[in-house]
């Protein structure tokens, strides 16, 4: 698989900064982690590393209410004027830190960079994997996600001219906040794949949640059962999202890659393997060749693994943009186990695989009406194929 044109990561060291403190799951070191390995195993050298700019407040405005922005501004200044909830602020999810609409600001301008990398031209592949940060509102910040930055980006792209966009969340959570920004915009095509809001925050995405006036059929939601693993996953995603993506036509295709459906994640309950996530990362930038000239903005997002999975699925992202996958048998390099060892006192894993081999069965080898995954995708499939022309039993 090789790229037909120069891709990016967009990364400077101080994005680590968006930090909730050392007891929240979010932990920055995630990102550092997954940087020292992807550049000891030498995929840095095929990507240009773009520096991250800031967003200033009104490229964040483009989504955000300015009282939102207000709160948090005034939260980095001074704790204590917040008061618990105030705009999804002060709580265990979203507790307050200071200089955190900088930091927040950082993620977002490094995201707006990796869509500008991708609309101008500079880069067919762009990626931040320190945003991702799908959960937040327009009127208030949610589940570790202060501002939007994918929404910033998908908005600026729109107000380029872009005339339609398809976003692919894998996260383990439903990516409600990108949806409900676009839930009423015909222009945008939203895909999220998540385990059940029925066991998991934010309890939110189901198949009836489709879209609004004039938008029907472009949110769409894949609301799996706990448990699901990777034959089920792909199962579900090459029933959705290929076809959709085909009828759609997008100009770009943005993608969130939250690794937290893996089968370690602490926060969840999907059973996934890094080899499967990978064959996800797979098809979704073949995807991206195939019906929008390979123009794709990756962003990072959930994931709470911080040694054992995150930095072995982000790499296997970063090489995937690059255009030179990472041979799953790779070992992972023992200067970056040292590093581990050395500051967090955790054996890292030895190699970059988890020693699955993922396969599923297609959609159109037959439906199973007594398996809760299988009742899912029919779900998904009949509530919203009809409105991109498709039949949804074929």
């Amino acid at each position: 698989m090789e790229c037909s044109g120069p891709s990016s990561v967009v990364f400077d060291s101080s994005l680590t900064a968006y930090d909730f403190g050392p007891s929240h799951p979010m932990s920055p070191l995630r990102v550092d982690l997954t940087i020292r390995l992807a550049r000891e195993l030498g995929v840095l050298e095929r990507l240009t590393v773009v520096p991250a700019p800031f967003a200033d407040d009104a490229q964040i405005a483009t989504v955000h209410d300015d009282e939102l922005i207000d709160a948090v501004t005034r939260a980095g200044k001074d704790p204590s004027s917040i008061g618990f909830d105030d705009h999804g602020l002060g709580t265990d999810d979203n507790p307050v830190f200071a200089d955190m609409h900088q930091a927040a600001a950082h993620v977002v301008g490094a995201s707006l960079e990796a869509f500008r990398q991708v609309h101008s031209g500079q880069s067919l592949h762009s990626a931040n994997i320190a945003g991702g940060l799908h959960h937040a509102m327009r009127d208030r910040s949610s589940g570790f996600c202060i501002y939007n930055d994918i929404a910033v980006g998908i908005q600026w792209l729109l107000d380029q001219g872009v005339q339609k966009v398809a976003y692919v969340d894998v996260d383990v959570h439903h990516g409600d906040g990108v949806e409900a920004i676009f839930y009423d915009d015909p222009r945008v095509l939203t895909i999220s794949l998540h385990e059940t809001g029925q066991m998991l925050f934010p309890g939110t995405g189901f198949p009836t949640d489709s879209g609004g006036p004039g938008a029907e059929g472009t949110a769409v939601n894949v609301a799996l059962p706990p448990g699901t693993a990777d034959a089920g996953w792909l199962r579900a995603f090459h029933a959705v999202v290929p076809p959709l993506l085909r009828a759609f036509q997008p100009e770009v295709l943005v993608t969130q890659h939250g690794c937290d459906s893996h089968m370690e994640d602490p926060l969840a309950h999907l059973m996934l393997s890094v080899d499967g996530q990978r064959a996800s990362y797979l098809a979704l930038h073949e995807l991206a060749h195939e019906v929008c000239g390979g123009r794709w903005v990756v962003t990072g997002g959930g994931g709470y693994a911080l040694v054992d999975v995150v930095p072995r699925a982000w790499t296997h992202l970063l090489a995937i943009v690059s255009g030179q996958p990472i041979d799953p048998h790779t070992d992972t390099p023992a200067a970056w186990r040292d590093h581990v060892h050395t500051t967090l006192g955790r054996q890292a894993p030895f190699r970059m695989t988890d020693g699955r081999t993922p396969a599923y069965r297609d959609w159109s080898e037959g439906y199973d009406p007594d398996a809760w995954l299988d009742r899912t995708i029919e779900a998904t499939r009949t509530e919203v194929f009809p409105w991109h022309g498709l039949v949804p039993d074929l």
